[in-house]
């Protein structure tokens, strides 16, 4: 049975080295838009993964910038890898992008934006790349879906989950730990997501849509990051995952400061690949 944990920052740092990795997700809110974004703040909470999955990078100034808060922070020395294009709808676009701990993550190669011809077209198509972890090697692909005006938009990219998850699952046959990450705008109960959730490979969401991940202007509002794993092939996965609430109460200042999204994750054996 499943649980989640809402770890606090220490627990994180004791358990970040050992058998174990953590893999997270995070919508950062305009990144490289906002001068007054608090690079620092960020930096103290996701210091604490090893692998992040980043949505709504608006260019690789504010990245850089991320990165050097990281590598300010300790030893450890953060790398990144940015899609090689914004995307999007007018002059509204956004890239994607992976930050890692240099000495805990290999970065293998990308495996691109998804190129499948489904039903509808994405405003901005899912983006993967392969990592290895430890013995743990696997595809992360980070998606930011619409919003839209309605929620029929968002569910039509929402039922083309499952083509994106098989496109990158026949990229490479050796390959089969494929993770879907990132900002959904859908809480994973809705109906949108019964293919995926259906699928042969018995896809499933790493954080339970009970806990609220993004952030309102008085409190935590709706649950749409995840992370959806396949139960049949990732058996990496421990069963440990959860978010990280840095709001304290605080959330008109800290939707201006850092996002109006929480970090999501789950934490994963790296002593093992069973592909």
């Amino acid at each position: 049975m499943k649980k989640i944990i809402v770890f606090v920052y220490i627990l994180l740092s004791i358990l970040a080295y050992g058998e174990v990795a953590y893999i997270a997700s995070f919508n950062t809110l305009h990144l490289g838009w906002n001068e007054e974004k608090r690079y620092d703040r960020m930096a103290e909470f996701l210091s604490f993964f090893d692998l992040v999955a980043l949505q709504e990078v608006m260019d690789e100034r504010g990245l850089e910038e991320l990165v050097d808060e990281l590598n300010h922070r300790g030893e450890e020395r953060w790398e990144y890898h940015i899609s090689p294009y914004s995307v999007g709808s007018g002059e509204y676009r956004e890239y994607y992008a992976f930050i890692w701990k240099g000495q805990r993550v290999k970065f293998i190669g990308e495996n691109g934006y998804y190129q499948g011809r489904g039903r509808t077209n994405f405003e901005r198509p899912p983006y993967g790349a392969t990592f290895k972890i430890g013995e743990f090697d696997l595809i992360l692909v980070s998606c930011h879906s619409i919003f839209g005006k309605s929620i029929s938009e968002r569910r039509a990219e929402a039922l083309q989950m499952e083509e994106v998850y098989e496109y990158y699952q026949g990229q490479d046959s050796r390959e089969q730990d494929i993770l879907l990450a990132g900002d959904f705008n859908l809480p994973a109960y809705d109906e949108a997501f019964s293919d995926l959730l259906s699928h042969k490979d018995q896809l499933y969401y790493g954080i339970s849509p009970k806990n609220k991940t993004t952030i309102g202007k008085k409190g935590l509002s709706s649950s749409y990051d995840n992370i959806f794993y396949s139960y049949k092939y990732t058996g990496e996965y421990t069963g440990n995952s959860g978010i990280i609430d840095f709001t304290n109460g605080r959330y008109r200042e800290v939707r201006k400061a850092i996002s109006d999204h929480l970090p999501v994750f789950i934490e994963v054996d790296i002593t093992r690949d069973d592909d």
